[in-house]
């Protein structure tokens, strides 16, 4: 059924398209009725799925990744379709359009998306308020069990227009503003569409960022978890640099991978590649790339710190490779857009097998 969907879907705008689906399924689950079906027949509960990570009871293993729900529109939809948790954002301190359009572009012959939004958001303000109405609506409508092991991630970057020495109060502003509305943070340094953020995943540059925020969040009476989103390109010595940095501030986990700027080993052709532009490439190109950095990482960290996986995840078989190398959760955001609405049912119900 998706797949005849999909196949009209992507006769049009990808942006477009993303935005007319999670609508049309916001207007469907206004109707409580429709709702409860949608999670009856898209959510797998069962007790082996639940997972004790950073500190927090997942109700399931599976994530949507950062730059799906960038303002925390969609959250109750989302939870409807039986994601254990939803990253929103990449927030920034200030609302921005992001890069100019188009910048989001399907590569179908390889289950991939490249994508140059540049952190467009309503800024941290407004979605600090969205998220704090809709815990209040949640808690009205189902008697106070909003979470029910539904976890919210809190994306955090900067402005484009701030210089990345300044970038450590681009942070410490978002942290503060969304502490009392998600269950973790994820500090964004790793995306390829902001001029000059990888440069903050330098060591040094780095610590400045979460050493301040982790000085912060060890003052408040009850910390929130403190993770770190990194690029698939980076070398084993970057990686170790990351590792020894993680120990050093005692993160609570690192997320991998974002996305990559490499163009290797795709099947479109290479003019049709080219003339797309810049931006970060996702789906099934990064799957082994993400998966050898998931592996690296679960070695040098030796369980000391979870890892939630990223990249190239579709199916359960998918999964279970990241689970198998070291990852406690896993993420998944292109294979949302391939695969169809059943994904995170599907992955869930593999893992039970």
């Amino acid at each position: 059924m998706y797949k005849i969907l999909r196949s009209i879907l992507f006769n049009f705008n990808t942006e477009a398209v993303h935005h007319f689906s999670m609508n049309s399924l916001s207007f469907a689950c206004k109707i409580k009725l429709i709702r409860n079906i949608i999670s009856s027949k898209f959510t797998v509960n069962d007790k082996q799925l639940e997972r004790d990570v950073c500190g927090l009871k997942f109700r399931n293993p599976v994530g949507l990744g950062a730059g799906f729900d960038k303002n925390a529109l969609y959250l109750t939809e989302l939870k409807a379709l039986g994601f254990g948790f939803v990253e929103i954002g990449t927030v920034t301190p200030r609302p921005q359009s992001g890069n100019d359009t188009p910048r989001l572009f399907r590569l179908p012959k390889d289950k991939a998306l490249i994508n140059r939004m540049g952190f467009n958001n309503d800024g941290v303000e407004t979605i600090a308020k969205r998220l704090a109405k809709w815990r209040e609506g949640e808690e009205l409508n189902i008697k106070g069990n909003n979470t029910d092991g539904f976890i919210i991630g809190g994306n955090i970057g900067k402005n484009k227009v701030t210089p990345n020495e300044d970038a450590w109060k681009d942070y410490e502003i978002c942290f503060n503003a969304l502490f009392d509305t998600v269950d973790y943070f994820v500090v964004n340094v790793s995306s390829p569409n902001t001029p000059g953020l990888r440069e903050l995943q330098e060591k040094d540059a780095l610590r400045k960022i979460l050493a301040n925020l982790q000085t912060i969040n060890q003052a408040k009476p009850q910390p929130k978890p403190l993770l770190l989103k990194i690029a698939p390109d980076l070398t084993n010595e970057q990686l170790d640099d990351i590792v020894s940095l993680a120990f050093e501030v005692k993160l609570d986990g690192l997320v991998a991978t974002n996305t990559t700027i490499s163009r290797n080993n795709l099947t479109t052709a290479k003019a049709e590649v080219d003339v797309l532009g810049m931006g970060g490439l996702s789906g099934k190109p990064v799957t082994e790339r993400s998966t050898e950095v998931v592996r690296y990482l679960a070695n040098q960290l030796k369980g000391q710190i979870p890892i939630m996986a990223s990249g190239g995840i579709f199916t359960g078989d998918d999964a279970k490779d990241k689970l198998a190398v070291g990852a406690s959760l896993v993420q998944v955001w292109t294979g949302f857009v391939y695969e169809g609405p059943v994904i995170a049912k599907n992955i869930c119900a593999s893992l039970l097998k």
